[in-house]
């Protein structure tokens, strides 16, 4: 069988794009028969934590939005830089791991060269407070670009699938696997307090005001920490005023994800709306508990999990969630084996494209 050449790009710095890519070129390495070449930006934090790539080529992306202004200026220069490279070793077929500002640049770059172009949407539509100036209008010229979609959850595909843009390209759900590299010792096996986690990016569209509200439900006294990068808001005031909750508006680095993990319980995802989760994807591999809200695709991807339990979007639902999970938790279901689930998806990318 002749050997398939497939390249994943993620020209993000951090956050879980870059994971993401570097989880699936792993999983797609360990095909048969395939060869995978895996791009990142040359600013990706990933490249220097302890799941750095072995191997990977670097793109210069920007640092300002003035570096990005200037990048979009260069858009024909550029495009006709990566339409040589791709035309001296050109891939079988091209994956994007998430999108980014200036993937459509290589997505038209890799159509000219006449290279078959995956993207891997996350969002079907922006969450209030997040995302990039234009994320949506660019994400809509990459998918013009595109032969196929992918999401992780048939919540973000059934959206996709109604837009204008899509209808005529195959769109793909698939499960957002767990990441690589986050096993931990079994919850509560610390002996202390029940310790509650919230982490991400800090928004209203999160439920921190549901969490504010449902915490002091709680009869049982535990340790909540809320850690992520966000604008300061009432919320995050009236959490950080609270017993033994701790509140850490920062970002988080890729190395402290782990251990971050590690340290919790219960994965606390209050959220309002929510297309899937990968905070929610690392708490699986790590073997936590989850509380989640049935909003979105959070209700398909956790559905099945033996230690996730989903509740409704209020206070009280949420309040009773962590209470009966803490006062019962259920059996703690075996570690998922990771990289199997990663080598899993790039098959099943693979197939679809064909």
């Amino acid at each position: 069988m002749a050997i398939k050449t497939v390249l994943v790009w993620q020209w993000g710095k951090r956050g879980a794009g870059p994971r993401i890519a570097v989880d699936l070129a792993n999983g797609l390495t360990a095909l048969p028969d395939v060869s995978v070449r895996l791009c990142l930006s040359e600013d990706a934090e990933i490249l220097h934590s302890h799941h750095a790539p072995q191997d990977a080529l670097v793109f210069k992306t920007y640092r300002s939005a003035f570096g990005l202004l200037g990048r979009f200026l260069q858009a024909p220069l550029i495009i006709s830089k990566l339409f040589l490279s791709m035309l001296q070793d050109k891939p079988d077929i091209a994956i994007c791991a998430m999108p980014a500002p200036l993937d459509v640049l290589m997505a038209h770059a890799l159509r000219r060269a006449g290279v078959k172009v995956v993207t891997i949407v996350h969002d079907a539509r922006a969450h209030p407070g997040d995302g990039y100036p234009l994320q949506m209008f660019l994400q809509k010229a990459l998918i013009s670009q595109s032969s196929l979609l992918v999401t992780f959850s048939q919540h973000v595909a059934t959206v996709l699938s109604g837009d204008t843009i899509c209808r005529r390209k195959p769109v793909v759900s698939l499960s957002h696997p767990p990441f690589v590299g986050t096993e931990a010792p079994p919850p509560f096996s610390h002996g202390g307090k029940p310790r509650l986690l919230m982490f991400g990016r800090l928004l209203p569209y999160k439920g921190l005001d549901l969490l504010a509200d449902a915490l002091p439900q709680l009869e049982m006294r535990v340790d909540c920490r809320v850690i992520g990068k966000g604008p300061q808001s009432p919320e995050l005031l009236q959490l950080s005023g609270m017993r033994d909750v701790i509140v850490e508006n920062r970002w988080v680095p890729e190395d402290e994800l782990s251990r971050l993990i590690a340290w919790a319980d219960v994965l606390l995802l209050p959220y309002r709306e929510a297309s899937q989760s990968g905070v929610g994807a690392m708490a699986v591999a790590g073997g936590r508990y989850v509380v989640a809200t049935n909003v979105g695709g959070l209700s398909e991807q956790f559905s099945g999990h033996a230690q996730a339990m989903l509740c409704e979007p209020d206070s009280m639902s949420i309040a009773i969630a962590i209470a009966q999970l803490l006062n019962a938790p259920p059996p703690i279901a075996p570690v998922p084996d990771s990289a199997k689930a990663w080598q899993a998806l790039g098959q099943k990318i693979l197939s679809a494209a064909d």
